[in-house]
């Protein structure tokens, strides 16, 4: 796997008062927030590639679905979610390889 094949699989919370909230189990304290379902997936790659330009040590691995599933802290946290697949953006890569 290249690291232009990586992405992080993120939960994606929307309360009926509020804007929809992403966060990623194999990154903690990692999150967006954004007015629309498309904005949030956005801002979602945003933030990673955020994260990653001031990152020290290594970039935690992405666990599988398989894994993540295997994971009650994540079953809880996923019950009421949309899970889905972020990479990070293009300049990431770019830094990174």
């Amino acid at each position: 796997m290249t690291i232009a094949d990586t992405h992080y699989v993120a939960l994606i919370h929307k309360d009926d008062q509020s804007g929809y909230g992403v966060s990623f189990p194999d990154l903690p304290g990692i999150i967006a927030v954004a007015d629309t379902l498309d904005e949030a997936i956005a801002e979602a790659a945003a933030a990673l590639d955020f994260a990653f330009e001031d990152w020290v040590g290594p970039v935690p691995k992405p666990r599988s679905i398989e894994a993540l599933r295997r994971d009650a802290d994540f079953m809880a946290a996923s019950a009421d979610a949309v899970i889905a697949v972020i990479r990070p953006s293009a300049s990431y890569y770019a830094a990174a390889e």
